[in-house]
């Protein structure tokens, strides 16, 4: 068992995502950095690919998954797990991806996914973008799907200035970025200023979140998120999306001071604000009794957030989208591509710096998800 360990930590990610134009995604994990794998090895039929007799596949490449890589688990710690005869494991989540950056792709991680968000009010989290040049999500590659749920399109304000820092500014923007003839419309879920507060249930630095007034309007949501870097996280995908995100300018001030100040975001320990990060999201998931599902887009992957209305060009090529129920494992799964990805080293520089992975490892501890994934390829 030790050398298939050895080799699922070398050989994990389909052959399809060559496609991406980046060659080095062979292995997940960093020496250097001496990072730990947290994917389950894919078949060659989860991946959409074939294999011949002599052991390459259709396309021509040579096969890099062990004929017996479905048989183990490789957990967050690098142990070895036992998978039941079924092929499942309740402690494993899936986290679906496509390299088909499109309407057409997105509908297709949506819907494996295989559940349906429940109610008759679905809210669409995103970020709106700060102008006049950042990264937010397209419109027009989200249109299809905020349709197919009949969602709202919803944001809060911010709370460092800018173009979105309040409600009639904010509107206007997401105007000027398409935003509010999708769906339903879009609505700014603290435009009054106002503030929902709920619980934190064992939080490792938060007894409670505020979030935008509006938030108990809606019976579920779907969290789109562009994946890029951030200069205070580190990284911004799901967790962020749905902590930061969703919190009201208070609660946003709350969560960056590890709950110490109501007014300021400024002045808080690193790994305070990352697990304040964690314990806003798990608040956020209680709350909608796990009625929410996460997307995180990973194109334009610049080191800097959409609030940056300038931010650096990517060095790193798109790679895909990627979708699962468990905004830790799809976050997981992101980085984890990012330090595979050519060209990585300012994304992994920020990473880094900051020390983001710990919010993936506070939210694993307070039971907001698993850092233990299976990536399945949704591509035929």
């Amino acid at each position: 068992m030790k050398k298939i360990v050895a080799l699922l930590l070398s050989f994990i990610l389909p052959l399809s995502l060559a496609a991406c134009g980046n060659s080095s995604f062979g292995t997940v994990g960093n020496a250097e950095t001496d990072r730990t794998s947290h994917n389950v090895a894919e078949s060659l039929s989860d991946s959409g690919q074939s294999e011949s007799a002599d052991g390459e596949s259709e396309s021509g490449e040579s096969s890099q998954i062990p004929d017996d890589s479905a048989e183990t688990n490789v957990s967050a710690s690098g142990t070895e797990t036992d998978v039941p005869a079924d092929g499942t494991d309740a402690n494993v989540s899936v986290v679906y991806m496509t390299t088909d950056i499109s309407p057409e792709g997105l509908m297709k991680v949506y819907e494996a996914l295989g559940v349906e968000l429940t109610g008759d009010n679905i809210a669409v989290k995103l970020s709106t973008g700060e102008p006049p040049a950042s990264n937010y999500l397209d419109p027009d590659l989200i249109r299809d799907l905020v349709e197919q749920v009949d969602g709202t399109i919803v944001e809060c304000n911010t709370a460092y200035g800018g173009s979105r820092s309040e409600t009639a500014m904010h509107y206007q923007v997401a105007e000027d970025h398409g935003f509010t003839d999708l769906g339903k419309g879009f609505l700014i879920m603290d435009e009054d200023g106002e503030s929902m507060i709920l619980p934190v249930e064992g939080g490792q630095q938060l007894s409670e979140n505020y979030v935008g007034a509006h938030f108990g309007d809606f019976d579920g949501f779907l969290v789109l998120s562009h994946f890029k870097g951030h200069a205070m996280a580190g990284f911004g995908g799901a967790i962020k999306n749905i902590s930061i995100g969703i919190g009201s300018q208070e609660g946003k001030c709350l969560i960056h001071t590890a709950g110490n100040s109501h007014t300021s975001p400024w002045g808080g320990d690193q790994d305070a604000f990352l697990e304040s990060m964690a314990d806003a999201g798990k608040s956020v998931v209680d709350a909608l009794d796990g009625n929410i599902l996460f997307i995180n887009v990973m194109n334009r992957l610049s080191i800097d957030c959409d609030c940056d209305g300038n931010p650096s060009e990517p060095d790193i090529h798109d790679i895909g989208i990627l979708a699962s129920a468990d905004p830790v494992a799809l976050d997981q799964a992101c980085v984890d591509l990012i330090y595979q990805a050519e060209g990585n080293e300012s994304f992994v520089r920020r990473m880094e710096g900051q020390h983001a992975e710990h919010v993936l490892e506070a939210g694993e501890a307070i039971g907001l998800g698993s850092r233990t994934y299976r990536l399945e390829n949704v591509d035929e």
